[in-house]
């Protein structure tokens, strides 16, 4: 009994060591100096496309046309009448994108606030709540999210146009919605295709939450919306944010979902479609493409670095307890 604790002591000491010089054999690889130029010159490779696109918007029609844009450097030459014209230009030819690209801000905004707000509040029920049925529900709800999203479309643009009858009678009617008012119709299909996945990530999230803080806090006589609001929410911030830019590069980027339930009209057409179009009808005018293909991007990039330190902290959640 004497010798066989140190044995077990030491064998364990030894395992433990094995594992830690692995653990930091490779946080060396991965922060030497190899390491650190191969992630610059992807980062470069990268960055390439998105570079030139740039380089390209600013330079004249002529140049576009008869050069690549990498001859910017020996010969540079730049404009932003590029810009003006794809975004304010009053021809037919042109973008016109201006109206378009609020459409996408009235479209992307909602689009991202309202399945966060819900998911949020589901996620925390499934986690936190006992009820009858809570694991079915939450395995209904994961399940959800291998339906096809194209699968869905049909079934629930005919909810929207002829509503929900059931035995001759008429459980909720057409919504009917005409011009801007069918944004709301964007915001509901984008919000449903969007929970099952915010719900499965936040749940995930939350239930990794000390319970010794939710036990505290309804000793103290918490009620769930106060345990929600004061104690979930803050330590939540970084999933948040990580599932908010998530959605916003989904919803900004999409084409399918806003053509189909907004259509192609001036009204409520967002920047996706109108791009779609001027590469379909002028293809050849390769300086608004351009311009037009850098205007969309901005605003995504702009949320992104703004959001990177709470995206890289949701990332890394749960990666140590304590």
């Amino acid at each position: 009994m004497t010798t066989a604790t140190p044995t077990v002591a030491a064998g364990t000491q030894k395992t433990g060591g094995r594992g830690t010089s692995t653990a930091g054999r490779v946080r060396r690889r991965l922060n030497s100096r190899t390491a650190t130029v191969v992630s610059i010159v992807i980062a470069v490779f990268w960055t390439i496309p998105t570079f030139g696109l740039f380089v390209s918007s600013i330079r004249p029609e002529d140049e576009i046309k008869s050069s690549g844009w990498w001859n910017f450097f020996t010969s540079p030459s730049f404009t932003l009448e590029n810009y003006q014209e794809v975004l304010f230009g009053r021809s037919s030819s042109s973008g016109q994108l201006a109206s378009y690209f609020i459409n996408s801000l009235a479209i992307t905004i909602p689009s991202v606030l309202f399945p966060i707000a819900f998911a949020a509040l589901a996620a925390y029920a499934l986690a936190w709540i006992n009820f009858r049925g809570r694991d079915w529900l939450y395995v209904a709800i994961f399940a959800l999210q291998i339906v096809p999203l194209q699968m869905a479309l049909v079934p629930l643009l005919k909810f929207f146009s002829t509503g929900v009858t059931v035995g001759g009678v008429t459980v909720l009617p057409a919504w009917d919605l005409v011009d801007e008012q069918k944004f709301a119709q964007v915001w509901f299909a984008h919000t449903c295709f969007a929970l099952p996945f915010a719900v499965f990530l936040l749940h995930n999230f939350m239930s990794q939450l000390p319970g010794e803080l939710m036990e505290s806090a309804r000793v103290d006589g918490a009620t769930h919306p106060k345990i929600f609001r004061s104690i979930v929410l803050p330590l939540i911030t970084p999933a948040l944010a990580a599932i908010g830019i998530f959605q916003f590069l989904w919803v900004w980027n999409d084409l399918l979902v806003a053509l189909i339930f907004a259509g192609g009209g001036d009204e409520t057409a967002p920047l996706t479609v109108r791009l779609a179009e001027m590469a379909g009808t002028r293809g050849n005018e390769w300086q608004r493409l351009t311009a037009g293909a850098f205007v969309s991007i901005v605003v995504p990039l702009i949320v992104f670095l703004s959001l990177q330190r709470y995206f890289v902290r949701g990332l890394l959640a749960g990666s140590v307890k304590g």
